[in-house]
């Protein structure tokens, strides 16, 4: 199913999101992992793209096996910026090959050797290169896009974030995924202003449980994220216990959901990290709500 069918449903409904193995050797465990997570039987779930493209092949392989054994529907990422426009087009020929719909296309993060460039060498700068590519393919993908509610780290305020963001979706994105958030008032800040800026398809939220303390300095270095009092007393008072930290990021994530479901948004995304326990336990939480018709 192609997520903007989805997205039109109206009711509430839970994503989740999942990685593909670096090597062969982790394929297996990784592979388990994932169809967990899928027997969740979520509105979707998404794969990411390693760095660079090296994880491509597996991120098609778990995408394929989730929604042709699983019959949830897939949504595989892909990335531009170390590619050069010959790959990118056998790439999307693949993607399109095993039978994926839906396509998330990002620039990707930058390596030293391309910050050092300039980019100068690079045939994609932007994501909205990659978008509109993908929409000019003729493969008939429902193409995605990532947002940040708080401002992508490159950009120079978020007035300039926002109009990159809207020549994203003119380029042909269907939809938005948020970069993860701790404080809900941020997206309806930011919710407020793309509206106001033209910007209508669906934004999906994207939120994280942090299950351990190590997690929080490198969620907010790859995200820039802001981290709450709130949640940096939760850290404080629980992270030195594994188990309490697990129980305590889970209900935090739990209660960040809930309060996006009543306050209008109906389809959340959850970065699971390839944990189907910590999938379960917040599917669990929300399980009278999912499928709660609006």
């Amino acid at each position: 199913m192609k997520l903007s069918e989805l997205l039109k449903q109206n009711k509430l409904s839970l994503s989740f999101e999942v990685f593909p193995p670096k090597t062969d050797t982790a394929f297996e465990s990784v592979k388990r992992a994932t169809e967990q997570i899928a027997e969740l039987h979520p509105s979707f779930v998404s794969v990411t793209y390693g760095a660079g493209g090296g994880t491509s092949k597996y991120t098609l392989d778990i995408a394929k096996n989730i929604k042709q054994e699983h019959g949830v529907p897939t949504l595989a990422h892909l990335t531009c910026v170390s590619s050069t426009k010959a790959t990118v087009k056998e790439r999307i020929e693949d993607i399109k090959n095993a039978g994926i719909e839906n396509v998330m296309a990002l620039r990707g993060d930058l390596t030293p050797e391309l910050e050092k460039s300039g980019l100068a060498d690079c045939d994609y700068h932007h994501a909205a290169e990659l978008v509109y590519e993908l929409a000019e393919s003729g493969a008939g993908f429902c193409i995605g896009g990532a947002c940040y509610p708080e401002i992508h780290p490159e950009s120079a305020n978020q007035k300039e974030d926002i109009k990159y963001l809207k020549e994203k979706v003119e380029a042909g994105c269907e939809f938005l995924t948020t970069q993860m958030f701790f404080d809900n008032n941020l997206l309806y800040n930011f919710l407020y202003k793309i509206r106001e800026a033209g910007i209508t398809v669906p934004v999906i939220p994207g939120v994280m449980p942090i299950t351990n303390a190590n997690q929080v300095e490198r969620a907010v270095k790859l995200s820039g994220s802001f981290v709450p009092q709130r949640f940096k007393s939760l850290v404080d008072k629980f992270g030195a216990n594994p188990a309490a930290m697990k129980q305590a990021g889970i209900a935090y994530a739990t209660d960040q959901i809930i309060d996006l479901y009543a306050n209008g948004i109906t389809n959340v995304h959850v970065y699971s990290m390839n944990k189907p326990d910590v999938a379960a336990k917040i599917k669990e939480n929300l399980s009278d709500m999912l499928g709660y018709e609006l």
